[in-house]
């Protein structure tokens, strides 16, 4: 029997359109050193890896009659060279020219008759290093029976040129040829034997025309407005229609940095961050000449792993959900901005389900990129709640990685942006180092450079208030009060 598409996967696609490509990306740095490593080899690297997560040589087929949610069948087409393609830069390729490059690739929808994925081999930067970019669309990476190719194509050893146990069938796949008589078939014997499929179905098709109710509201609201004479809604900085271009920014940051100021001040590693964001935004929108009273703030959501036996478990071990933290872009002080930001996550941590930071890192493989695809579903899951901004951090391996020898230097989240959602942020650690990549729409935020900028000094702000304060007390154990004058509840996870 195939496996149908889930209802929340085909939302995924009834919601795309051209402005809102819903494809999750990462970038990654190697440096080839005297590996060898190359076009070649890395083209074998993913003839042979792409063994591990067969539904990269799977695409999307419709049933006839639309009587079952679509299937994924074998490409009896498949090409590998269309998926991974060759480009470079003028050597030496810059970090600026890269990004522009990144922000073109991500602005195109995938092609829906394939499968859908793209992987580029970027050479010709400086240094003698090669970016690899690799962009899946939502409704493939689900992270319980599908993780992000990417996963696979690292590993720790430096002279590893395939994973160790690689399935028997890795040089002997063969498509299963699927008729559209044996499809419908199958959808019909389904629908009566399985009461689930039928359920699948119902909510895939309510799932649809609630998606083209909103855009039809949308497009109403706006004819409306004309006619009458009224003007829309107005669009805010973080809110509003979308073109179908980006801009990406990416960052790089020291994990050390983020350590001193949770030592010195409480906390998490995931709070410095999220405190260094409100403060980035905080100073992006006085460049703007935006008013910030004190009582200002942004709704953020962050997918977080949780350990949830109501949830449906991933490949990471544990469970996604959102939480909702409100920036706090109108505090002067970063320090207060941090306090207020960990007085968030406090009853999360309290609930006892929340998962460390450190177990995440030390799951085999390169997971960060398969958590921000599911952070980036279970977001998009959550787009009615009325948030402004999305925020992945994925915690990463605290070691270098490979990628047939060459040595992984730098990973950059690229995340997607939600319908009507200007900017969206990710962030990765590994290996010492915290990077950051930052989407937002092209036309709408064209200054997303001095966003990047202002979240580097908002994080310099915080180090340089943790140098004269003092230790905390052992961890558990701190007695600090929260802002509101509540002392958390239990001891918060490493990082």
């Amino acid at each position: 029997m195939s496996e149908r598409l889930r209802a929340r996967d085909l939302a995924f696609l009834a919601g795309e359109d051209l402005t809102t490509p819903r494809h999750t990306t990462t970038v990654d740095i190697l440096d080839p050193g005297s590996s060898g490593f190359d076009h070649d080899r890395f083209v074998a690297l993913v003839r042979d890896r792409i063994a591990f997560v067969p539904r990269f040589r799977q695409r999307v087929q419709g049933v006839p009659g639309g009587l079952a949610n679509p299937v994924w069948v074998d490409d009896v087409g498949f090409d590998l060279a269309y998926h991974v393609r060759r480009s470079a830069l003028p050597r030496p390729g810059t970090r600026d020219q890269l990004r522009e490059l990144v922000a073109r690739i991500v602005s195109r929808p995938l092609d829906r008759s394939r499968p859908l994925w793209e992987i580029y081999f970027v050479e010709g930067l400086e240094g003698g290093q090669v970016a690899v970019l690799l962009k899946c669309h939502q409704a493939l990476v689900d992270g319980i029976d599908t993780v992000d190719l990417g996963q696979v194509l690292l590993d720790g050893l430096p002279g590893s040129t395939g994973p160790v146990g690689a399935p028997d069938d890795a040089d002997t796949w063969r498509p299963r040829r699927r008729s559209p008589v044996g499809l419908l078939t199958e959808a019909l014997r389904d629908t009566v034997t399985d009461p689930q499929t039928l359920i699948g179905t119902v909510r895939s098709t309510s799932g649809r025309v609630v998606l083209a109710a909103e855009g039809a509201g949308r497009r109403t609201r706006g004819v409306a407005a004309a006619l009458t004479g009224r003007r829309p809604v107005r669009p805010t900085v973080l809110q509003g229609p979308l073109s179908q271009q980006r801009r990406v920014v990416t960052l790089d940051t020291r994990l050390s940095d983020y350590r001193l100021v949770r030592d010195a001040h409480g906390g998490t590693v995931n709070d410095v961050i999220l405190a260094s964001i409100a403060g980035g935004l905080r100073a992006w929108l006085m460049t703007r000449g935006e008013a910030l009273p004190s009582t200002r703030h942004v709704r953020a959501v962050v997918p977080v792993s949780v350990i949830d036996e109501e949830l449906e478990a991933t490949s990471l071990g544990s469970q996604m959900s959102v939480h909702e933290v409100d920036l706090p872009i109108g505090e002067v002080s970063p320090v207060v901005r941090l306090h207020q930001v960990s007085y968030s996550f406090a009853a999360h941590h309290a609930t006892g389900k929340s998962v460390a930071a450190d177990r995440l890192a030390g799951i085999a493989g390169f997971a960060p990129t398969t958590f921000h695809a599911v952070g980036a579903r279970v977001a998009a899951q959550e787009v009615r709640r009325g948030f402004a901004l999305c925020v992945t951090n994925a915690p990463g391996p605290q070691s270098p990685v490979y990628a047939a020898g060459a040595r992984l230097v730098a990973s950059y989240p690229v995340p997607p942006l939600l319908p009507e959602h200007r900017l969206a942020v990710a962030v990765t650690s590994y290996d010492g180092g915290v990077t950051y990549g930052i989407t937002a729409d092209r036309d709408a935020i064209p200054d997303a450079d001095v966003l990047g900028s202002c979240v580097l000094e908002a994080l310099q702000e915080l180090v340089d208030a943790s140098g004269d304060a003092r230790p905390r007390a052992p961890r558990g154990r701190t007695g600090r009060t929260a802002p509101t004058g509540r002392k958390p509840t239990t001891a918060e996870p490493e990082d």
